[in-house]
């Protein structure tokens, strides 16, 4: 989970977490939502054993109200 500059929240999966929050810094292969919200931080991350536990555990995430996606941070 990567938080933005404007404070907002932002979820997604990747095989390569350094890489991925690289591009989205610095690249424009970042997704569109953190471009215009440059600079993110990496506040959270999971791993899980293969994508599609990852994209099912994204999905939880992102239902996630905003209060309990901080907690999880902490």
């Amino acid at each position: 989970m990567l938080q933005c500059s404007d404070e907002t929240l932002y979820t997604g999966i990747t095989t390569d977490l350094a890489r991925r929050v690289e591009e989205h810094n610095n690249s424009i292969k970042g997704a569109k939502y953190t471009r215009a919200r440059r600079p993110t931080q990496l506040v959270y991350s999971e791993s899980c054993k293969d994508k599609s536990s990852a994209t099912i555990r994204e999905l939880e995430i992102k239902k996630l109200p905003r209060a309990k996606k901080l907690e999880l941070i902490k």
